[in-house]
């Protein structure tokens, strides 16, 4: 194997991740990184040495992503953003696991467009540039869309947006 094919692979964790957390189907995820993977290997002449290979492969998955979602709505089938799955559940803590499955449950809620946003920047820690370039949009896109999905999931998980309300 070569460097980019070992690059490759210690990425999968991180494009599994951010698949489930995107398709919010694990089936559907592992096809989808299955598929980004094919279309990466078969692409790796485009990689250029010194780019960010993560950055380039969520592109991709990006893309791919996109590309299932007309593919289904042409075939007139529909795609089920809200099957939820397990993964982030967490089993020993019982305020925690309430805590995530009403996280994920708040995901869900969100426009697709603010889901990934927060995805990538939240849960995989990509920078506004590295997001922007991802999915082909403008810095002050991923910024605004950013701002909106967190006053949005803050709404929907019934967070207290204004503390000094408490105080009396």
């Amino acid at each position: 194997m070569n460097d980019f094919h070992h690059r490759l692979e210690r990425e999968v964790p991180r494009l599994r991740r951010y698949a489930r957390a995107l398709t919010r189907n694990a089936v559907r995820a592992d096809d989808l990184v299955q598929e980004t993977l094919v279309r990466a290997l078969h692409k790796e002449h485009l990689w250029q040495r010194g780019t960010d290979l993560r950055a380039w492969l969520f592109t991709i998955m990006h893309n791919q992503n996109v590309n299932e979602i007309r593919r289904a709505i042409r075939d007139d089938a529909t795609v089920d953003l809200e099957n939820c799955s397990a993964i982030l559940i967490a089993r020993t803590d019982p305020t925690a696991s309430r805590q995530l499955r009403e996280l994920d449950h708040a995901l869900a809620q969100l426009p697709e467009e603010q889901r990934q946003v927060i995805l990538l920047v939240g849960l995989e820690g990509v920078s506004y540039e590295d997001a922007a370039a991802i999915l082909d949009v403008p810095i002050g896109t991923i910024r605004s869309r950013l701002s909106r999905g967190r006053e949005s999931l803050r709404k929907l998980m019934e967070m207290d947006v204004n503390p000094t309300s408490s105080a009396a």
